[in-house]
């Protein structure tokens, strides 16, 4: 019987590390996750994360994945980006209890653009999906029933991981983690749960990226829900 002798790994050396020629966009996404992790909540910080992330094979990746869906990449192969402009008068006009009309409530009431994005051109399959992402994001929010608050962001975020590995999700749920385990203890328990249940109800619906919602403006929010297999945030609570 021989026995097995353990051989430690060698300490890493400074030219071990040169080597490894570390890509450049990992110091941007530390620089950004160590800023947000700081207190800084400046969306523009989400947007340079994005930018960062964008420059690393988990988005090719992650286009990749949601290409093997039909419907994702037929929206994917199409560059759809909807006409420049949502009209949030006409939009709040809608009859009451509409999609549209809820996304122009919540829109109204949190004062975003919605043409943000407007005259935007993405040139890879990654740049796009993050556009569309970007561009839908408030609309997954009323879909889904997660608010604006750090939870219900988190509880999406978490949403996407199991629809798609969507990688800025993973770094802002890990981010966001990391904060209240380090300064807001406190909110820990709820940023667990929500991020459970986000990633439960991601598992059970069917790709919310594929959807063309601007073609169903008028159909009620559990309409949507319904036909998506989606059970809201709030009727889960305390409930799985």
């Amino acid at each position: 019987m021989t026995t097995a002798v353990f051989r430690p790994t060698p300490a890493p050396t400074a030219a071990s590390f040169e080597a490894q020629e570390l890509p450049p966009q990992l110091f941007r996404v530390l620089g950004t996750f160590v800023a947000m992790t700081g207190g800084d909540t400046d969306l523009e910080l989400v947007g340079a994360l994005a930018e960062a992330l964008l420059e690393t094979p988990s988005y090719a990746l992650m286009a990749e994945q949601l290409r093997r869906d039909p419907a994702c990449a037929a929206l994917i192969e199409a560059r759809s980006i909807p006409p420049p402009a949502h009209d949030l008068e006409q939009l709040a006009n809608m009859p009451e209890g509409s999609l549209g009309q809820a996304y122009a409530a919540s829109l109204a009431r949190l004062g975003y653009d919605p043409n943000l994005h407007a005259g935007m051109a993405p040139s890879t399959d990654a740049a796009y999906v993050e556009l569309r992402l970007s561009q839908t994001h408030d609309l997954w929010h009323v879909v889904t029933g997660f608010d604006t608050t750090v939870t219900g962001e988190i509880g999406l975020q978490a949403f996407h991981l199991t629809q798609f590995p969507y990688p800025l999700g993973a770094v802002l749920t890990a981010q966001a983690l990391l904060s209240a385990t380090l300064g807001a203890p406190e909110l820990l328990p709820e940023l667990v749960e929500a991020t459970r249940i986000g990633l439960q109800m991601g598992l059970e619906a069917k790709p919310l990226f594929a959807q063309r919602w601007e073609e169903g403006w008028a159909r009620p929010p559990q309409e949507w829900r319904e036909a998506l297999q989606l059970r809201p945030f709030a009727e889960r609570v305390g409930r799985l």
